[in-house]
């Protein structure tokens, strides 16, 4: 289907059809239904247990929103509030002001738990079902910690696919343990903080804090043990197999050794800093995910035995390749094995390797911070001496330096991670990368956008935005042609008078800095909104704000009390007929390599009211007060959550009235309780629902009597899915949008973000395109059961494989060479 061609009648007879539900399952006997749950009902031991060891696994992060334990993310009590006040998980919900007719019936669901009021018209038989069903009971929602980890074991099955290409699998290892790091520096860090703090309050889910951190944990643990066990039994034979030999230092001929000896005396050797642990000495600091080799030793027999530790240097190459073959020893193993060049003159006893993870929450009070700079400094130099909550170590370390370990580090025996097999992937993305195309998948190469082109052969860009609005989709249309380019014009068009832009993330060469500083140069007022607190970019983001400074640009840094998320741009330009406002509303960040890997969306407009809306958010952002309406935009924390509610009701209503009622949300993470019961009770409506959510999602679909309406899909594969789309069907009116938000609390309250209406029927149309072969894939697609579990899509016997992403790529070489 070419999506902008498809006419209004095509695309409404589309979204009408009644959809086949896919690869639904069975309801299972142990998953709570609303009648069981009224009657007192049980729904088995344990709602949120971790799928059985042979169910398939997942992948992400890095990415602008990686999950994090913000106090706004509600790592603890995750409140349901629409204000930012700190509210315990019962409290009752500061409700938006409905938008709907005003000839609905009020219904009082105050004898429900969850308190939230409702505007819906619904029969007496509806209200008694609702009515019948305590959406607050725990057992409703999914616990966020593991739907985290649910997305990592799919991550981590891309790694054990035959189908993949075998370097793709090496690839998705490297993914996995930066995934499973990032996670536990966030996440169980933040746990680990709230138990030291006494915090007991239960999340929505009914989980304390530490009944959080002992689960995840022996989670996490299963996951890298399947890792582990994924390499060793999977992907080293196969590498062996094709010519890449990963070989043990014992393996190599006596002439290989010394070559090796000797390399390591020469480029090794004086990079080591042994750091030795004795009553001369304190523990040495062991930074965060260094690889280090704990070694013993004793300077004649019966002495008594001295630690030291050895960092594994990560400037050096980790494959350390000998001669011109594909055969390779890891450095890891070349330092073990020549430590007498190191320790000279004692014997040594032991060796283990070993890692360790520190708690990456480390915050300072902003309402209190005299400069925000000199905050976030702070935070960064903290973070590399902060607790440490994870130490990986070899199966087979000796007792005696586990027991130093875990003593000096402070460690409870469940924050011991005892694997078999590398303990850090991340530098396989070195393998991921040798050059055997036949291991690999085709290279991809960003296309042009059919109305743009490049910027060679293209008209001004300024023109073709003013004729139609532009919709990109990365990484399939490029990103140096579309958004780049976007900025690089104004920076030089002398008509421009003024550009505007809000950077979360960005390249640590990044051209979209250069370009805003030309701008300067050439005379345009810029300004520039630079978020300090994106976490791990927070020391490239000083940086480009300092250069931004001293080229003269207004830069703000942030704002108080709020993270700055939204991807958003603004160029006023000079025209004949006045002063027109060109607009970019993004789902990603101004990033050009990640621009790449992530699949985001984003809207070059130059509707007016949108502009406007702009402006506003970016007076705010150099300003001090926030406008709470807007023409168009959907703004957090404005009117974004109150707009969501009020469409989720608005279909919801009109189903019970015999309307035909559908929604599809396509999003990172699906959080917020107040939406959940939302999309449960349109659920109860007859609103037919799919939910396209890469990794957290608190709702539980399938749940007979509550959301057996709903399918909550996630695709894993070759890009990153990273935008968002929000689709409402509303008798005969279609509602799209799209932006930078999750429905999550902390993305509706406690973030500035922006959400962009889409009203042009063409551009409606490719949005129906891409949600509608998303739902069709049966190569990336997973489908969540109601016990948080997913299983993998599959074609019948008698269909050809559906690849979203391969679908997509070949459509827009199509279009590229149409035009």
């Amino acid at each position: 289907m070419n999506g902008d061609d498809t006419s209004e009648a095509d695309r409404s007879e589309q979204w009408n059809r009644p959809t086949e539900r896919p690869n639904r399952t069975t309801q299972d006997d142990d998953v709570p239904t609303a009648r069981a749950m009224s009657d007192g009902g049980s729904s088995g031991d344990d709602a949120d247990a971790t799928a059985e060891d042979d169910a398939t696994l997942a992948y992400d992060t890095g990415a602008d929103d990686a999950p994090a334990a913000d106090p706004d993310d509600g790592t603890g009590s995750e409140p349901d509030a629409v204000d930012a006040e700190d509210r315990g998980p019962d409290a009752d919900e500061s409700e938006p002001t409905s938008a709907l007719p005003a000839d609905t019936l009020s219904v009082d669901e105050a004898s429900v738990a969850d308190a939230a009021a409702t505007t819906d018209s619904a029969s007496e038989g509806d209200v008694v079902r609702a009515e019948s069903v305590d959406l607050s009971d725990p057992r409703y929602y999914l616990n966020r910690e593991h739907s985290v980890l649910e997305f990592q074991r799919r991550v981590l099955h891309e790694a054990m696919d035959e189908k993949n290409p075998l370097l793709e699998r090496v690839k998705f290892l490297a993914i996995f343990t930066t995934n499973v790091d990032e996670f536990i520096r966030k996440r169980v860090g933040g746990l680990k903080q709230q138990i030291a703090a006494g915090i007991t309050e239960e999340t929505p889910d009914g989980r304390t804090p530490r009944e959080q951190w002992r689960e995840v944990l022996a989670e996490a643990r299963s996951l890298l043990e399947r890792q582990s066990r994924c390499y060793r039994e999977e992907i080293r034979p196969a590498l062996h197999e094709e010519g890449i030999h990963i070989v043990d230092y014992d393996e190599l001929s006596t002439a290989e050794q010394r070559e090796v000896r000797d390399y390591f005396e020469s480029s090794v050797l004086p990079t080591l800093t042994p750091l030795t642990f004795d009553p001369a000495h304190p523990f040495p600091f062991i930074s965060n995910q260094s690889l280090s080799l704990a070694v013993l030793t004793r300077e004649r027999p019966g002495a008594d035995l001295t630690f030291s530790r050895v960092k594994i240097p990560r400037n050096q190459v980790r494959f350390v390749q000998l001669g011109d073959d594909d055969r390779y020893v890891l450095l890891e193993d070349i330092v073990r094995a020549n430590l007498d060049l190191l320790f000279p003159d004692v014997e040594v006893v032991d060796t283990a390797l070993f890692r360790v993870t520190r708690n990456a929450e480390v915050r300072r009070d902003e309402e209190v911070a005299e400069d925000l700079i000199e905050m976030i400094e702070e935070v960064l130099e903290e973070r590399r001496f902060a607790t440490v909550v994870r130490l990986e170590i070899e199966e087979d370390a000796p007792e005696g330096i586990l027991e130093i370990l875990r003593r000096e580090l402070e460690l409870d025996e469940r924050e011991v991670f005892h694997l078999d097999g590398p303990l850090d992937y991340r530098d396989f993305f070195e393998l991921a990368d040798l050059d055997r195309e036949e291991l690999q998948l085709p290279d991809w190469t960003p296309q042009p956008h059919p109305r743009l082109g490049t910027r060679g052969d293209g008209r001004p860009i300024f023109d073709v935005i003013r004729d139609r609005d532009v919709l990109v989709h990365h990484p399939y249309h490029a990103f140096e042609d579309t958004v780049q380019r976007f900025l690089e014009e104004a920076a030089e068009d002398p008509d421009v008078l003024a550009i505007k832009a809000a950077i979360y993330r960005t390249a640590s060469d990044s051209k979209i800095i250069e370009t805003l500083i030309d701008a300067a140069r050439n005379g345009k007022q810029v300004a520039v909104m630079v978020e300090l607190k994106a976490r791990f970019d927070e020391e490239n983001n000083l940086e480009w704000a300092k250069k931004l400074e001293e080229a003269g640009i207004h830069v703000a840094y942030g704002t108080i009390g709020y993270k700055t998320h939204t991807k958003t741009s603004l160029v006023v330009r000079e025209e004949d007929d006045g002063v027109q406002l060109y607009s970019h509303i993004g789902t990603g960040n101004y990033h050009s390599e990640t621009a790449k890997q992530y699949e985001d969306l984003g809207l070059l407009t130059a509707d007016h009211d949108i502009g406007q809306d702009l402006v506003r958010v970016f007076n705010y952002f150099t300003g001090h007060s926030m406008h709470r309406d807007y023409r168009k935009l959907l703004i957090a924390p404005g009117n974004m959550r109150e707009r969501f509610v009020d469409l989720v009701r608005t279909v919801a209503r009109r189903a019970r009235d015999g309307d035909n009622g559908r929604i599809v949300a396509k999003m990172n993470r699906l959080e917020d309780p107040q939406l959940v019961r939302e999309l449960y009770r349109a659920s109860m409506a007859g609103v037919d629902i799919d939910l396209i959510v890469r990794d957290i999602c608190r709702l539980r679909p399938g749940l007979e009597d509550v959301s057996e309406n709903i399918t909550v899909h996630s695709v894993v594969g070759r890009f990153l899915e990273h935008s968002r789309i929000f689709y409402f069907r509303v008798g005969d009116e279609d509602c799209y949008y799209t932006g930078s938000a999750d429905w999550m609390t902390r993305n509706l309250d406690n973030r500035v973000e922006a959400v962009t209406p889409i009203e042009d029927p063409r551009l409606q149309s490719r949005l129906d395109e891409i949600l509608e072969t998303l739902l069709q894939d049966t190569r990336n697609r997973w489908v969540m059961q109601s016990d948080g579990t997913y299983e993998r899509c599959r074609k019948r016997v008698d269909e050809a494989t559906t690849d979203a992403h391969a679908t997509f790529m070949e459509s827009a070489r199509e279009r590229t060479t149409r035009h």
